[in-house]
């Protein structure tokens, strides 16, 4: 794989770090701040409402601008906005930096996408998106759980200025390691907007963009939610919510890396095999979660099956979107951000119910559920088109 991808990933783990590092955060946002948890837990969802917007609008208005030049300012009006957080005692102005910071992270993943796409020959999409999304998975492994470290040693504030500060050296490598160039120009035969964006009446393009929201709104509704599953359901003090966050990271890691060698050629075993045990997983979670070595464990294993189906899902993603080289990264990002925004959502609605601290696992499983019945009668068309061939 060549180098610029890897320097994407780096800039992509200072971003994610953020995304994720909520998870482990909240209690002690809402706290400071006079919300509850629930409404803390919205803080979430806007950052994944903001790429859902983004994406696209973004993606649109650069596709004609320098790619370096792009990326640059992505980054750096990310690490503006963490800034401004770290600093602020509003939780409404905590909210729109956590909208601006999106509509950022939005431009240099849509960017990024197709990018990283166009630096790897057409049937290592998968394995490009893999090294891409590796910045994310290590993002769970490390930064989040670092983030949590500073949350709880020197207060959620830290954890923000931590952020802002990774932004610099992942700014550097792109200044120095990313070519000048348009995004366009990697476009054969430069297709004008009207054209890409039709691409969006496909149904089999619709179809896995359905299928990946939903799997990434199980992730989230659970993950978002950890925390008060770590201290409250298993009786654990608040420096176990590293440790978990840290298994949940490293079974990601795990997850992207085996289905990166898969999703190219052999989507179908995958989505056939891990959907399932993901279903499976959520439930067991949730009666299993006051015991803290099932916890850990089933925590490491969901963490692998959310981001192998996950992955999968958002690499054919890319390559239905062939007809579309310089908008496929932002359709991707939409809908991993549509299942974002909305997996929380639905997850702190189950928090007032009976179920409590299990409400968001119960959740999770449902939606993967959900997932499955779409998928199940539909998955030859999903199978369908394994090589880039099949799909133009």
């Amino acid at each position: 794989m060549p180098l610029p991808l890897y320097l994407l990933a780096l800039a992509v783990f200072a971003m994610g770090t953020s995304e994720f590092m909520l998870a482990g955060l909240l209690p002690d946002i809402a706290s400071e701040l006079d919300v509850t948890v629930g409404t803390a837990g919205v803080l979430t969802s806007a950052f994944a409402i903001g790429m859902i917007v983004g994406a696209p609008l973004v993606a649109a208005l650069a596709r004609n601008w320098p790619r370096r030049s792009s990326l640059l300012g992505f980054i750096l009006a990310f690490a503006a906005a963490h800034a401004v957080g770290a600093i602020t005692t509003s939780f409404p102005v905590l909210f729109a930096t956590r909208v601006v910071a999106a509509l950022a992270n939005a431009g240099f993943l849509a960017v990024a996408l197709t990018a990283a796409a166009t630096l790897v020959s057409p049937d290592k999409k998968g394995r490009a998106l893999a090294v891409l999304l590796s910045g994310t998975t290590m993002a769970t492994i490390a930064g989040v759980p670092g983030g949590s470290v500073l949350g709880t040693l020197l207060g959620w504030r830290a954890a923000f200025w931590a952020v802002a500060a990774l932004c610099l050296p992942a700014a550097l490598g792109i200044l120095k390691g990313i070519p000048t160039g348009h995004v366009k120009e990697e476009a054969t035969g430069g297709p004008a907007l009207r054209a890409e964006l039709a691409q969006l009446t496909r149904p089999r393009l619709i179809l896995v963009m359905l299928l990946g929201a939903l799997v990434n709104a199980a992730t989230f509704a659970s993950f978002t939610f950890l925390a008060p599953v770590v201290t409250g359901t298993a009786g654990l003090g608040e420096l176990w919510i590293s440790v978990v966050l840290v298994l949940f990271g490293a079974g990601s890691f795990v997850g992207v890396t085996v289905a990166g060698r898969l999703s190219d050629q052999r989507p179908g075993p995958v989505i056939a095999v891990g959907g399932p045990l993901l279903l499976l997983g959520w439930p067991v979670l949730a009666m299993l979660a006051d015991e803290p070595v099932a916890l850990f464990a089933l925590v490491f294993v969901q963490g692998a099956l959310s981001f192998a189906l996950g992955s999968t899902l958002i690499t054919r993603v890319l390559y239905e979107a062939t007809g579309a080289p310089t908008m496929a990264g932002s359709y991707a990002t939409a809908a991993l951000n549509v299942g974002a925004a909305a997996g929380p959502l639905i997850a702190a609605a189950t928090l007032n119910t009976a179920a409590g601290t299990h409400g968001p696992l119960w959740a999770s499983g449902l939606l993967v559920a959900v997932a499955l019945l779409i998928a199940f009668p539909l998955r030859t068309a999903i199978e369908a088109g394994r090589s880039t061939e099949a799909l133009q």
